[in-house]
């Protein structure tokens, strides 16, 4: 009778042991889209690559809630993860929305170079707050977007601007620029345009066009106000509690993901632009005077924000430093 309650259990050990860990990661990024493509690609070789023992799960477009929200579903356990913009992460980690400082970078070439330098800094910050970074990938540049015409700062303060809600960086750059914006969740913007609540917002040409923002506006400004970038983390505590081989499995996988991620971003921005020119968005450049202008407003932002504590002394002078040398080539 013992023997035959063994091997009775055995089967039922084994199928347990060999059960998979799920990951449940949130995110507001809409279903359908290519950052959902290559997240779910980047799943499909995780549960390929570890014989099927991590199995990660998506929930797109916000259905799980905004960041605060998702971020108390994972410390109580109901999720594992999420994949976020620097400016929403900011909660967790200040040093999350280092590439999003206003006005900061004025060429891709100068992204890529900074990063280069910063993007193991930041791994190694949001592993002390507690989150493993699985993946890191560019958006592009964010332009403003608007339903009236905006061609200056006058413009702009009469304009009903919308910021990202908690993002202090965003914030802190229209303030300097003497604006008062709207903060609200990236879930209500498109409602907020078709009510008239704001008539002004930031993103990327492909980011617009996914959110179905480019069908409110009908202007863009021409001149980057700063950098997106989405970063995926997942909960030490569970990121830990993988096998040394997953968790190689698990970075290696959703990092190649988000490196195939960056091309098609710099492409569908590319093609993005020009299919909001199609339908009846006017570009404007602003001169070199005013972009001076504001390049000047996001250096007086950057000293506000460093004062303030917002960016922590060693990743700003990290970036000072990379940024230099990335000019002075």
């Amino acid at each position: 009778m013992k023997k035959f309650v063994l091997y009775f259990l055995a089967p039922a050990f084994i199928a347990a042991s060999a059960q998979a860990a799920t990951i449940k990661i949130a995110t507001v990024a809409p279903d359908g889209t290519a950052w959902m493509r290559e997240m779910r690609a980047g799943a499909d070789a995780v549960k390929k690559d570890t014989g099927d023992r991590v199995e990660i799960k998506f929930y797109p477009g916000g259905v799980m809630g905004d960041e605060p929200t998702v971020m108390r579903k994972i410390r109580i356990g109901q999720l594992q993860g999420g994949a976020f913009t620097g400016g929403e992460l900011s909660q967790v980690d200040k040093d999350a929305q280092i590439y999003s400082l206003p006005f900061l970078f004025r060429t891709q070439d100068e992204v890529d170079k900074v990063r280069a330098q910063l993007d193991p800094l930041l791994k190694a910050s949001f592993a002390k707050a507690g989150f493993d970074v699985a993946g890191i990938s560019g958006g592009g540049f964010a332009y403003l977007m608007s339903v009236k015409d905006v061609r200056n700062k006058d413009d702009l303060k009469a304009a009903k601007v919308w910021v990202p809600q908690g993002d202090h960086v965003a914030e802190a750059g229209f303030k300097a620029g003497g604006v008062t914006p709207i903060s609200l969740p990236l879930a209500d913007v498109y409602t907020s345009l078709q009510t008239g609540l704001i008539d002004t917002v930031a993103n990327t040409p492909a980011g617009a066009i996914a959110f179905q923002w480019h069908t409110k506006v009908r202007h863009m400004v021409d001149l980057p106000i700063t950098y997106v970038v989405g970063i995926l983390v997942i909960d030490k505590k569970v990121f830990d509690a993988l096998s040394p081989a997953d968790q190689k499995a698990v970075n290696d996988d959703l990092a190649a993901a988000f490196a195939r991620l960056e091309k098609i971003n710099r492409d569908d921005n590319a093609q993005a632009k020009i299919a909001l020119q199609k339908q009846g968005v006017e570009i404007f450049t602003p001169n070199a005077a005013e972009t001076a202008t504001w390049e000047s407003v996001g250096a007086d932002a950057r000293k506000q924000l460093q004062a303030a504590g917002e960016i922590t002394p060693e990743m700003a002078a990290a970036l000072d430093k990379a940024l230099a040398a990335a000019r002075s080539k």
